[in-house]
């Protein structure tokens, strides 16, 4: 891709290949441990704080939960917990082993998800992030909630478009077999993913960091979201294979056909204030993705920026607490 990408400008490969090096140099700090409040095989709920009903954000499978909680300083998470009265927790998937290949996106439903959200005391509100979102709407037809928000989650598939939907299909053909043999969907088969999807703009934040000062506010940011982006826990085979063939290939929640046990996951069917925020210029899930409920939040910040960008508080965090506040009041 770096080769592809500088082809006629041998400076900026230098460039981008010195912002690599310096990312790869800089210290790290270690992240605060968190205290698990439930536990359910190799997931938990983490406490995040706050008080009053609970409030459950659901990650994506892909990349790890923290991007929810990435720092102090700019925190998802902890904003929610001081501003809508709730009891915020943050779901950690675990990390699957190869004994583990058999696990589907239904039975991560199943057997990870709703024993969790089972374990509190009332029913909670739910916010799901990327395909978080996707699967929170699956648990919200087998237990009460109080609401339901969703960010970024994709639902109708084949509104990634046909281009999209050709080269997932390209690199799911060619990592399939390897990855049938691990019994696992290693991150860097869906990393190289995201890598395609805007190749030019991969290489220009690196040569953008090159040029930071490393003690800097922007460079320390750079540092966390690329550990972010660039780490987490393999998928199972059968959660990836049913992700790849299922939802990206044949659309099976967009079309009305995808089922967790004997229900049809159906976004109408939820008895509970829903809402969706979505980015009009998400390149990794495209707004044509979206559910399309009447209650439709739009902003221009992108997939990662929404959650986490300089614009982040304006566009999601406070519309999202303010939405959590007006529909799914506490008392």
């Amino acid at each position: 891709m770096l080769r592809n990408e500088t082809a006629t400008s041998p400076e900026r490969r230098t460039a981008a290949l010195q912002g690599l090096t310096a990312y790869q140099k800089a210290p790290r700090h270690e992240r605060p441990v968190l205290r698990a409040a439930a536990r359910q095989d190799r997931a938990c709920l983490l406490e995040i704080g706050g008080d009053g009903p609970p409030l459950v954000l659901i990650p994506s499978l892909i990349n790890p939960p923290f991007v929810l909680d990435l720092t102090p300083g700019n925190s998802l998470a902890q904003w929610l917990a001081e501003r809508t009265g709730r009891r915020v927790l943050l779901l950690d998937w675990g990390t699957p082993c190869a004994d583990d290949r058999d696990q589907d996106i239904g039975w991560h439903i199943q057997s990870l998800l709703l024993p969790l959200l089972r374990t509190l005391d009332t029913p909670p509100l739910l916010v799901g992030y990327c395909l978080g979102g996707t699967l929170a709407l699956a648990a919200a037809m087998h237990l009460p909630i109080s609401g339901l928000a969703l960010i970024a989650a994709p639902w109708r598939f084949s509104g990634f478009g046909p281009l999209a939907l050709n080269d997932i299909d390209a690199l799911w053909h060619s990592a399939q077999p390897t990855c049938e043999a691990l019994g696992l969907v290693p991150m860097e088969v869906l990393q190289s993913g995201f890598w395609r999807l805007d190749p030019a703009r991969t290489i220009a934040k690196y040569e953008r960091f090159a040029t930071l000062d490393p003690d800097s506010d922007a460079a320390r940011a750079f540092i966390v979201l690329e550990d972010w982006a660039n780490s987490g826990a393999p998928l199972p085979y059968a959660a990836g294979r049913q992700m790849f063939d299922d939802f990206f290939a044949m659309d099976m929640p967009g079309t009305g056909r995808w089922a967790i046990g004997d229900k049809i996951v159906d976004p109408s069917a939820v008895d509970a204030p829903i809402v969706e925020f979505i980015s009009t210029t998400d390149r990794i899930v495209p707004a044509a993705s979206a559910i399309g409920l009447p209650d439709q939040r739009r902003t221009s910040a992108g997939h990662v920026g929404m959650v986490v960008g300089g614009r982040a508080r304006t566009v999601l965090w406070e519309p999202l607490a303010d939405w959590i506040c007006a529909a799914v009041p506490t008392t």
